[in-house]
């Protein structure tokens, strides 16, 4: 088993995270705290994160193979509760939406009540079990290994330099648009929000990782051993991108110089970790800044930036951080009445969810959380 660099890397980690609490201490001490200063709780959150994103890589395949589409023994079961509660909850829709009659006997309310509280169950399991599903069957056919075997190992690229550096650039080209969806696409965001749930930038911030990314469909990296990449190498290219975004999460490097216009910086991926409106959804980059410079997502380092999400998590409790965006999904599915609303509050992007909320409310209408509740209040 090829060695794991960025598992490799973790004395690196906490001797640099050392130096720099040793060298932030020092500034609060002459120039007062700043965001970037430790603090006991948000440091041990992000460390919890990432030993969790360490271990269930080594846990969640094992589990989800049962279920994965043409390969798992229960895989059946899964797509059959996916369909049943799409059918359930269409059935409801189409009972609880009918408008009330003024002269209705209390049979038909009573019917109406309960087909409302079917499709707020229903609808939450049908997304959940073809998210599942559609997440594990992709994964499991595009990645490097079953596309090297499908048609790669007729392209083979060798292990030259050539090879080298069209994997770490073409994994950085793909993980480019893989992270710009994930802002852009509120089920990718549910996965990566935790990385940006931190009101402070050091570089423990780098190891708040995600830990649910088996419920993403992404652009597949296995497309690089289809053009002919090993798929080990796939994989140290994977690991040397990671390890180059570990060093960006920092405030103690202001500047690169000529190289911020090439390479993401510090500054760059601060910008990126900013809520403030003009930081939002910019710098996407890992290795280069190149990619957000042609596709229109770059932004300078300007104002002071401040860390963090528009709405904040308040806690530091690691469970809440890593699901509380998948518990306002499922609140928001729930509480919809229509499967345009369900899939909206799925597949765009948070902002959309935001202006919708903010509709509803002006229309007199809000998503509530109460299963016993109507869906609409006034």
């Amino acid at each position: 088993m090829a060695l794991d660099l960025t598992v490799a890397s973790i004395p690196i980690y906490f001797g640099t995270m050392a130096a720099e609490q040793r060298y932030l201490r020092a500034r609060a001490a002459e120039r007062g705290p700043s965001p970037a200063d430790y603090t006991a709780k948000d440091t041990a959150t992000s460390l919890t994160m990432g030993v969790a994103s360490l271990l269930t890589p080594l846990v969640v395949p094992k589990l989800v193979r049962h279920v994965t589409p043409g390969r798992g023994r229960h895989a059946k079961a899964l797509i059959g509760t996916a369909v049943a509660a799409a059918v359930a909850t269409t059935l409801a829709d189409r009972i609880a939406n009918r408008p009330a009659d003024p002269g209705e006997d209390e049979r038909r309310t009573r019917r109406r009540r309960i087909a409302d509280r079917v499709r707020k169950v229903a609808a939450p399991v049908a997304v959940g079990a073809t998210t599942l599903a559609a997440s594990t069957a992709f994964a499991s056919r595009t990645n490097p290994e079953r596309q090297w075997r499908v048609k790669g190992h007729e392209r083979d690229r060798g292990e030259g330099v050539a090879a080298w550096a069209a994997a770490v650039a073409g994994w950085d080209f793909l993980y480019y648009w893989n992270h710009r969806f994930m802002h852009e696409v509120r089920a990718l965001w549910a996965i990566h929000v935790i990385h940006h749930s931190s009101e402070r930038y050091n570089l423990s911030t780098a190891l708040r990782q995600p830990v649910s990314d088996v419920l993403g469909i992404w652009v597949p990296y296995g497309v690089l051993s289809r053009l002919g990449i090993r798929p080990h190498l796939v994989t140290q290219a994977r690991a040397l991108n990671l390890l180059y975004q570990y060093w960006v999460h920092t405030e103690t490097i202001r500047t690169l110089g000529p190289a911020e216009e090439v390479l993401n910086t510090p500054s760059h991926h601060r910008v990126h970790h900013g809520s403030q409106r003009q930081y939002i959804d910019r710098n996407h980059g890992s290795i280069l800044i190149v990619w957000d410079r042609l596709f229109g997502t770059f932004e300078r380092e300007g104002e002071r930036v401040v860390y963090g999400l528009t709405t904040n998590v308040g806690t530091y409790n690691p469970v809440t951080v890593a699901t509380h965006e998948y518990r306002d999904i499922v609140r928001d599915v729930s509480g919809s009445t229509s499967w345009g609303d369900r899939l909206s509050f799925v597949l765009r992007g948070p902002g959309w969810a935001y202006e919708r909320h903010r509709q509803l409310a002006a229309a007199g209408e809000a998503i509530v959380d109460d299963p016993d509740e109507a869906v609409t209040a006034a």
